[in-house]
């Protein structure tokens, strides 16, 4: 059938993650509350109760981090660099007091933590901190992951053999990433599949249209490469999606599919296969 146009395309774009209340409880938000009364209750904040607290609360480190305005990320980033690890729990029953002064040293912890306890916050509070927290957030791999279990169940479904997150060998022994091969990757691979899904945007999207562009250079000429791309993160990305959708009008790969398009997936997919006496 031809290939639809760009507007078409997008047309068929779903949001893949679920809304999430922020003011329904989850177990992070739980853990959170649970440590944050903690620190509340200690008698004195100072070094050595910090420490203290650190070594009998060694998973609630990032609440620490939290404290000083860390996301997990720069936390991680933060251990590694001044303490050599962003193993926090190991680090925290072991080590509790250099993290700690770290946190001090570096960000303030004891200042800022003792600033906060006994404030009293507003609802334009509560807005700000929300604005910036990732607590109920969906993470960027929770959407992507959605797509790259469909595809999966689909090739599980025809009876391929297949292997996901590698890489596969294509023209002139160079190598590219996908997300599905079948039946193999490296020199195997005859049919490679790109999963991007994405509610939210970033440069990740950026990245994901670079993968499946370098699929679409490194492939022989019997290898098919088809490319699952949905979320509406895409929306607010509309130069990279038409970079991928271009690869498709002109022939560079083999077909282009959202959720709500799985269907012709798993019928271009099974002819494929069925040409190259896979099935």
């Amino acid at each position: 059938m031809p290939v639809p146009s760009y507007n078409e395309y997008i047309a068929t774009l779903s949001r893949l993650t679920e809304h999430v209340d922020p003011t329904n409880p989850t177990a992070e938000t739980t853990a959170i509350k649970m440590a944050a009364d903690s620190l509340s209750a200690l008698q004195s904040i100072d070094l050595g109760t910090l420490e203290q607290w650190t070594r009998d609360h060694p998973q609630d480190v990032p609440v620490l981090g939290l404290t000083v305005g860390l996301s997990q990320e720069k936390l991680k980033n933060a251990l590694r660099q001044h303490i050599g690890t962003s193993g926090w729990v190991v680090a925290a029953k072991e080590r509790p007091g250099e993290i700690v002064a770290m946190l001090d040293t570096k960000f303030g912890l004891v200042e800022s933590l003792k600033a906060q306890v006994g404030r009293a916050y507003s609802f334009g509070d509560v807005l700000v901190a929300r604005a910036g927290t990732r607590v109920t957030a969906v993470s960027a791999s929770t959407s992507g992951r959605v797509l790259e279990d469909r595809i999966e169940a689909i090739a599980v479904e025809l009876g391929l053999t297949y292997q996901t997150r590698t890489r596969f060998e294509g023209r002139f022994g160079r190598t590219a990433p996908c997300d599905l091969a079948i039946p193999a990757g490296g020199a195997a691979a005859q049919i490679v599949v790109a999963a991007k899904a994405f509610d939210s945007t970033g440069s990740k999207l950026t990245d994901a249209v670079r993968e499946v562009e370098e699929m679409a250079e490194v492939r022989k000429g019997n290898q098919s490469v088809m490319a699952a791309i949905d979320g509406v993160g895409w929306l607010s990305r509309a130069n990279d999606l038409r970079k991928i959708h271009t690869l498709w009008v002109n022939g560079e790969i083999d077909g282009m599919y959202t959720v709500s398009t799985l269907h012709r997936f798993k019928s271009d997919l099974q002819a494929a296969a069925r040409y190259k006496g896979l099935i």
